[in-house]
């Protein structure tokens, strides 16, 4: 069982050392993570007895033909894309995740929000509306491979090319049940072995040196996460 209680030991070290970014009155985030000052300016965290709370208003920070002609944001879709008819909209967007996650009997992933991305993008499963396979919908997705559903809500079903074009085996993000996801490689280049079917596994990372589960993204279903290896949260 690993968990970020592992990190939360080690936080004496300057590489290390626990955030301490300024928190709403009667928050506490002297026990927060390191590994969350990854997460970009546009996320607000803080830390809430046992449970961190990630709060977004989901919209991207890179270009998409999702935001309309004629906004800053919009840049023409790519050749061969299907632009389908929603368009970005800015959220209220709040998960809540365990501070210390352990390891337990896995569990589905639900349709929607299943994570949040270091840009405050929502992350969601390998499946599309009615529970079809997402691979219907790659054609829609953008050159970063997002698309908003119905109500606005921009998010990446696979690998958020955005965030991984500075390092293939980047941290991308968390699930609900406060696992990190890192790209499609492991720090050494590597492609990982012995993901379970969660797409996950436990050994060190450069976040966790003691070593944490953790989820990776890769080419085929499920993609980023095909259960929950660990108690989710919650949205909202």
């Amino acid at each position: 069982m690993r968990a970020w209680s592992v990190l939360l030991a080690a936080c004496v070290g300057a590489a290390l050392a626990c955030s301490t970014p300024t928190s709403p009155t009667g928050s506490d985030n002297s026990s927060l993570p390191a590994v969350y000052q990854r997460f970009k300016s546009t996320v607000t965290i803080k830390v809430d007895g046992s449970t961190v709370v990630l709060t977004s208003n989901g919209v991207p920070d890179h270009n998409s033909p999702y935001f309309g002609v004629g906004n800053p944001g919009y840049e023409a879709p790519t050749a061969g894309m299907t632009v389908n008819p929603n368009k970005i909209a800015s959220q209220d967007f709040v998960i809540r995740v365990p501070l210390s996650p352990a390891t337990t009997t896995a569990s589905d992933t639900p349709m929607g929000p299943i994570g949040m991305a270091t840009n405050g993008v929502a992350i969601f499963n390998q499946y599309a509306a009615g529970k079809q396979p997402v691979a219907s919908e790659f054609p829609t997705f953008d050159r970063y491979n997002g698309h908003p559903q119905q109500t606005g809500v921009y998010h990446y079903h696979i690998e958020p090319v955005w965030l991984t074009s500075v390092s293939t085996s980047a941290f991308i993000g968390v699930l609900l049940d406060g696992f990190p996801i890192y790209g499609p490689t492991e720090a050494t280049g590597s492609l990982p072995a012995g993901l379970d079917s969660c797409n996950g596994h436990t050994h060190a990372t450069a976040d966790v040196p003691n070593g944490i589960y953790h989820y990776h993204v890769t080419t085929n279903t499920p993609y980023i996460s095909g259960c929950f290896k660990g108690t989710p949260g919650s949205i909202g």
